[in-house]
């Protein structure tokens, strides 16, 4: 079974089919044998971005309430990043990288688990580089 951490930016290009990627596509195929870790954001900034589509007229709330069955059906993890003794090394990981905490959430994430990252965020996979997180593989 494939483990890694997994970021919106992948999730949400499987929802718009004008964000297709053949990245994306290819951890889509992969997740019914797959399990994918995510920071407690992830699930907010999916909805958002669910929120933001419906109100811009890209997509429907039933396409909304589709999209979300098909992702409750995947072996996805939300681990719970907020505590205390870790916001100093999330706040460190998003200085030394320049990224927002959202995204460094994800990064620090697979650091702390030692998994690799699924993102299309260049920024996100130049800092894992750098920190020596691999990308997931398909």
């Amino acid at each position: 079974m494939r483990r890694f951490v997994l970021d919106s930016s992948i999730t949400m290009s499987w929802y718009f089919a004008d964000e297709a990627h053949s990245y994306a596509k290819a951890i889509l195929e992969h997740m019914d044998e797959s399990e994918a870790f995510v920071p407690t954001i992830w699930p907010i900034e999916v909805c958002n971005v669910l929120l933001v589509g419906e109100r811009r007229g890209r997509q429907t709330a039933a396409d909304a309430a589709r999209f979300l069955a098909v992702l409750s059906a995947f072996s996805i993890n939300v681990v719970d990043l907020i505590q205390w003794e870790t916001l100093e090394e999330l706040i460190d990981v998003a200085r030394r990288c320049n990224l927002s905490a959202y995204d460094a959430s994800y990064l620090e994430l697979a650091m702390r688990e030692g998994l690799p990252l699924a993102t299309l965020d260049q920024r996100l996979q130049t800092a894992a580089g750098e920190l020596g997180v691999q990308l997931a593989v398909v």
